[in-house]
C-alpha cells in the first residue's frame, strides 16, 4: 500500500547531524538514503526511502538560505511494520540525539491497534514511526 504522497521533505540546519539521525532512525523501517543530492561539491539534501532511487521522505537545507524551523503541529509519520520496528525507530532516535515527544505504545483513541512512537529530531521536527497491525 503505497502513500498518496509522492514525498515529504522537512529543513534542517545540519546536514550531517540529520543525516546521521535520520539514517539510525529509519533503518528499522527498511528506509535508507536512496538519494544525497550535492550542489557545488557540499550535501544540500537526502532522499530516503525503501528501494532504490524512490525516496519518499526528504531532509534539506532551506532552498533560500535561511534558517530550518519547525511548525507546531505539522508531523511526519513513517509506516512501521511491526510495533518491534516502531520500538527500535524510536531507540535508534534517542540514541541520536532526537527528543523524546511520546513514548511507544498502543493509541487506542486512533483505533484498537494504533501502536505510535514519537520524537522530535535535531531541529524539532515532530516525527513518528506507526504500526496499524493487529499484534
Amino acid at each position: 500500500e503505497d502513500m498518496a504522497i509522492d514525498h515529504v521533505s522537512v529543513g534542517v540546519t545540519n546536514i550531517k547531524r540529520s543525516k546521521a539521525f535520520y539514517d539510525a532512525a529509519l533503518a528499522p523501517l527498511g528506509m535508507t538514503p536512496v538519494m544525497p543530492v550535492e550542489i557545488k561539491g557540499q550535501l544540500v539534501g537526502v532522499g530516503y526511502g525503501t528501494g532504490p532511487g524512490v525516496p519518499s521522505f526528504w531532509i534539506q537545507l532551506p532552498i533560500n538560505g535561511q534558517p530550518a524551523s519547525m511548525g507546531n503541529g505539522v508531523h511526519i509519520a513513517f509506516r512501521a511494520p511491526t510495533r518491534e520496528a516502531a520500538d527500535a525507530f524510536y531507540l535508534a532516535a534517542l540514541e541520536q540525539g532526537g527528543i523524546e515527544d511520546g513514548r511507544p505504545g498502543l493509541r487506542t483513541e486512533y483505533h484498537p491497534d494504533y501502536y505510535g512512537a514519537f520524537v522530535r529530531d535535531p531541529d524539532g521536527n515532530k516525527i513518528e514511526a506507526c504500526s496499524h497491525r493487529h499484534e
